[in-house]
This record gives C-alpha cells, structure tokens and sequence, in this order.
C-alpha cells in the first residue's frame, strides 16, 4: 500500500513539474486513496504459472498481506536522474509515513474523492488542477499525452 501511494506522489509530482507521469499507470480513487491501477493490479494478482515470467515477476514478488519484496535488481538506467531524484525526494518527504498516516495525507489531496467502496478514475486534468495549473495548460498537457497513449497504443499491438 505505502509503495502504491508513495509512486503516486511521485507521478502526480512529476505531472505538475514537467507535464508528464513517471509511470504513465491509470490512477483511481479508492478507500484508501489514490492508487495506480496497473501496479495495484500487478500485486494482487501475482505471477501467472501459465505465462512467462513478466519482467515485474522477475524483479518483485509479492509476500502476503499486500507487501512487495525487490527479489532482484533490474540493473537499467530505465529512469532519468531527473526521475530519479523526484523518487528520492518523494520518499524523503513522505517514506517515514507509516502505511496508515499516508493514507490519512492522501485522502487530503484535492483529486481524491471518495469511491464508498469503489473507484473512481483521477484524471490528469484533475490532478493539473490540484496544482492550480491553468485551463490552457491542462488542456495542452492532457492533448500531448493522449496523442502519446495513442502512438504507444498503435506500436504496442504491431
């Protein structure tokens, strides 16, 4: 859980500062706060015995109780220094938390609503507007990174 929120922070800090997501995940709003759905996904469901192994499997596994382990270093310069450096900012300001005081700051961010018991999608839009982004901004932002989904989307299933 406190990893979740801690890559959300991130994402949402990285979107504010350079008009762009870290992780590009779907975020929603859930009991607990903010969550990238994917990642979210990634841990609940656990590695297929069926599939090969995917590369999230070959670095992390999940030990119960909604806690991951780093079972192997990815060895990759996936990441920029300037990512890299809001990771460690992030966890600086925010890794001391227990998992239950961060979701106590999460549910404070402007874009999180609660779901009563389900999820509700958080758009770019609204997280650009937490950070009091103009309308002209968010529009060009959200614009860039649909029309980015949308050439990934076409090279993904080539």
């Amino acid at each position: 859980m406190k990893l979740i929120k801690l890559l959300y922070l991130a994402d949402r800090e990285a979107l504010a500062r350079w008009g762009r997501p870290i992780t590009t995940d779907n975020y929603v709003s859930m009991d607990k706060g903010p969550v990238l759905s994917h990642v979210l996904d990634r841990i609940n469901e656990g590695p297929s015995p069926e599939e090969e192994p995917s590369y999230w499997a070959q670095h992390i596994a999940s030990s119960g109780n909604y806690e991951v382990t780093l079972t192997d270093d990815p060895n990759g310069d996936l990441l920029s220094e300037a990512e890299d450096e809001l990771l460690d900012a992030v966890f600086a300001a925010h890794g001391h938390l227990s998992r239950w005081k961060m979701v106590d700051f999460v549910h404070t961010l402007p874009e999180w609503h609660d779901p009563e018991g389900g999820a509700i999608r958080i758009d770019y839009a609204d997280i650009l507007r937490a950070f009091n982004k103009k309308p002209e901004e968010i529009t060009a932002i959200v614009d860039e990174l649909n029309s980015l989904a949308r050439v990934d989307a076409l090279c993904a299933t080539r």
